[in-house]
């Protein structure tokens, strides 16, 4: 094998919800991260349960078979003020996680602090700044949906075994206090 040549894995980042479940490809070859694609699958809130749980692993299954994921990682997700909301959000992401053990994969997890800090520099930061630093890390030409730049950041941190910005490639830039701005001198040049 050319030691030069890297292997490209596929990562399947999901961030789950019952009305909207956000989901994002990319692959990792060496520290250069592409974008494949990423959306968000809907349920109706008019249906049943049941269904509901149905069309979020209908649509992941779909993904698994169109991508051919090699790894996966799903957004951990705490207690809410409404424990309803907060057992219907754990159902759906049961239902994800089924669908990707069932696919034949092994599922990570990481907290929604996790992947901030990861992705962003600041374990605080809000949609816009995930948004923003997705769109800057996969070089894409607008901002993804708040749903689908989650999945696409859980991705990203696992890429990147869950470390900080400083295993991204994000040259030219830098972090302060969460926001990328221009690096200067010798941290321009990384």
């Amino acid at each position: 094998m050319n030691p030069t040549r890297h292997s490209t894995i596929r990562i399947l980042g999901i961030d789950p919800g019952l009305r909207v479940t956000g989901f994002g490809v990319i692959e990792k070859t060496g520290n250069r991260l592409g974008y494949l694609t990423s959306g968000c699958i809907r349920t109706d809130a008019a249906d049943a349960l049941p269904s509901r749980l149905g069309a979020i692993h209908a649509g992941l299954a779909e993904l698994l078979a169109r991508y051919e994921p090699d790894q996966a990682v799903i957004e951990i997700v705490f207690v809410n003020v409404n424990p309803q909301s907060t057992l219907l959000l754990g159902q759906a992401r049961g239902a994800a996680i089924t669908t990707l053990v069932a696919g034949g994969l092994e599922v990570a997890e990481y907290t929604a602090l996790q992947v901030k800090q990861a992705v962003v520099g600041n374990g605080h930061a809000d949609k816009v700044q995930v948004q923003h630093m997705v769109r800057r890390l996969l070089s894409l030409p607008g901002d993804p949906s708040p749903d689908a730049a989650d999945a696409l950041a859980c991705a990203i941190t696992h890429a990147h075994g869950g470390q900080g910005l400083g295993a991204l490639a994000t040259r030219g830039f830098r972090m302060r206090n969460g926001r990328m701005i221009p690096a200067k001198g010798k941290e321009a040049d990384r």
